[in-house]
């Protein structure tokens, strides 16, 4: 197994964002910046080849890269635009970054890439204190039973790793690099800090 599976990042900004006032979190601004632009940057910054998903204001981030969105109805959250990612990418790997956490690692693909194996289908992100579903790498050998999976009307994203064979990498030296700004309080108190 290559230590750099060939992978495309998917930026997920496909959710309603009904914590953010319903408002396209991935384009509400944090400092004068859409948030995307932050996970762009640090996403552009090692290297990513760089994917976006989203159901709305797709002729906006063209910009960042293709945009597909979701394929099942009704807005199924990140494993919809994960489902989505594995229809419409090409390469074997694909990675998925939330729109609203932009403070991801420097070195997030060096060390996902890392805990890959022979076996592996699936990796993810862990702060030490709780697992990051939404950072995660996964093999597109899943795609049938995660299909199989939103068939069957499960949208809980930790009951998918216990299907597969999944590695949890340790990100605990960075704890805070998985702050995610749901509503528009943190995204305020987070504002004034950076």
């Amino acid at each position: 197994m290559p230590s750099h599976p060939e992978t495309t990042w998917v930026i997920l900004a496909g959710g309603q964002a009904r914590r953010m006032g319903g408002q396209d979190k991935g384009l509400v601004t944090l400092n004068n910046k859409p948030l995307i632009d932050y996970v762009f940057e640090r996403l552009s910054s090692q290297g990513a080849n760089i994917a976006v998903n989203a159901n709305r204001n797709q002729d906006i981030y063209t910009q960042y890269g293709k945009v597909f969105s979701d394929v099942f109805e009704g807005f199924p959250g990140p494993l919809g635009g994960m489902h989505a990612a594995m229809s419409h990418v090409e390469t074997p790997w694909i990675g998925f970054v939330p729109c609203d956490c932009p403070n991801l690692p420097s070195n997030l693909l060096e060390k996902m890439y890392a805990a890959i194996d022979a076996d592996t289908e699936i990796v993810v992100a862990h702060d030490g204190e709780s697992v990051q579903p939404v950072v995660t790498l996964m093999s597109k050998v899943i795609f049938e039973r995660l299909d199989q999976f939103l068939a069957n009307g499960d949208r809980k994203i930790v009951l998918l790793y216990d299907l597969c064979k999944t590695k949890f990498v340790d990100f605990s030296d960075e704890h805070d690099a998985f702050i995610n700004l749901n509503t528009p309080d943190e995204l305020e108190k987070y504002g004034a800090l950076s």
